[in-house]
């Protein structure tokens, strides 16, 4: 019997909590799967994908592969498309060799992750950062309802291009100062993108951080520095690996059935297995 593979890549990628996600859904659905992790950068993207073999049936891809994946595949869903980036590629079979098919399975996991903190509507976002996590982030919100998206980043060319996604949106997007003094902004929520440990200078009113929800992307190391403070001032925090753990059943979904709208078999107990592999 064909062994059938699949893996997260990035650089680094040693912390990345996707190998037991996956394994435990793949135990719970009784499919004799193997998923790893595996270092691999942008200048090697090309080259491993173009190496991998019949036995290969899907990828992960974190940081900074999501946007160098674009040029490689044969089709992206509609969110892969308009976002610029994709972080899960399903090998389909085909006549001569497997065709890739991107998807982006972060937004999903934004949304389930604010709406199972009880957050359905958001009018106000305050977003830290720029770049693909960010995009992502940025249609996550606009389906929630946000119109007005303010945000501090350092790369002109990246919020230029959140101003044009905005845009495609229908949501106000403004930059603010990228050194991350209080400008007397009161928004629903503040979304960080940075990575995980990362040094920033981005600071909050008491009173931002008491009424405003923090969702932190990161989750390694966890609390952030940000997410620490957001804490201390009793405000409440969604921790990244909530995304973590949504956008990956969506995987799990499209590995499987080959579509995010593949409802698994027993998926209650597939995602209450996931949850408590990474200590939900």
């Amino acid at each position: 019997m064909r062994l059938t593979r699949l893996a997260v890549l990035g650089s680094p990628i040693s912390h990345s909590r996707s190998p037991a996600l996956h394994r435990a859904a793949y135990e719970v659905l009784g499919v004799d799967w193997e998923y790893d992790a595996i270092e691999v950068t942008s200048a090697g993207l090309s080259a491993f994908m173009a190496g991998c073999g019949p036995d290969w049936r899907g990828l992960s891809l974190t940081m900074p592969l999501k946007r160098d994946v674009m040029p490689l595949l044969a089709e992206a869903d509609s969110f892969a498309e308009l976002t610029g980036g994709a972080n899960t590629v399903l090998f389909r079979e085909g006549a001569r060799q497997p065709s890739l098919h991107g998807f982006n399975t972060d937004v999903f996991g934004i949304v389930e992750a604010f709406r199972d903190a009880g957050v359905e509507r958001l009018t106000s976002v305050r977003m830290l950062g720029a770049g693909a996590t960010a995009a992502s982030a940025l249609a996550a919100v606009a389906q929630l309802g946000a119109r007005r998206v303010v945000v501090s980043a350092r790369s002109a060319p990246k919020l230029l291009a959140l101003f044009d996604l905005g845009e495609e949106l229908g949501v106000d997007v403004h930059a603010a100062r990228a050194d991350g003094v209080d400008d007397g902004i009161r928004p629903d929520a503040v979304i960080s993108t940075l990575p995980g440990g990362a040094d920033h200078d981005y600071r909050f009113d008491s009173s931002v951080r008491a009424s405003s929800v923090l969702f932190d992307v990161a989750y390694d190391p966890w609390p952030s520095p940000l997410a620490a403070s957001w804490l201390e001032a009793g405000g409440r925090v969604i921790p990244g690996i909530e995304m973590l753990v949504n956008q990956a059943l969506l995987q799990v979904r499209i590995f499987v059935g080959g579509r995010p709208d593949h409802i698994l078999p027993h998926e209650a107990a597939v995602l209450a297995a996931m949850r408590e592999a990474v200590g939900l």
